[in-house]
């Protein structure tokens, strides 16, 4: 019997989820990928890009975990 390995379900966010969901604006957010401090987008389509919203997760916790009280 062929073992599966279950994928997670990935979900793909356009720029303003991405925005919403950081609180940070899309002019910030295009600055921050150029310095290399946010996740890039992927493109789906020549007009469509999208954010892996695992990786925006991930830069938010990062982010968290450096801020004290």
């Amino acid at each position: 019997m062929d073992s599966v390995i279950a994928k997670p379900n990935r979900k793909a966010l356009r720029l303003p989820a991405v925005a919403e969901k950081t609180g940070i604006s899309r002019t910030h957010i295009y600055r921050l990928i150029q310095q290399g401090k946010f996740p890039r987008s992927h493109r789906l389509s020549e007009r469509v890009s999208v954010w892996d919203e695992a990786a925006i997760d991930d830069f938010l916790a990062e982010k968290f975990a450096g801020v004290q009280s």
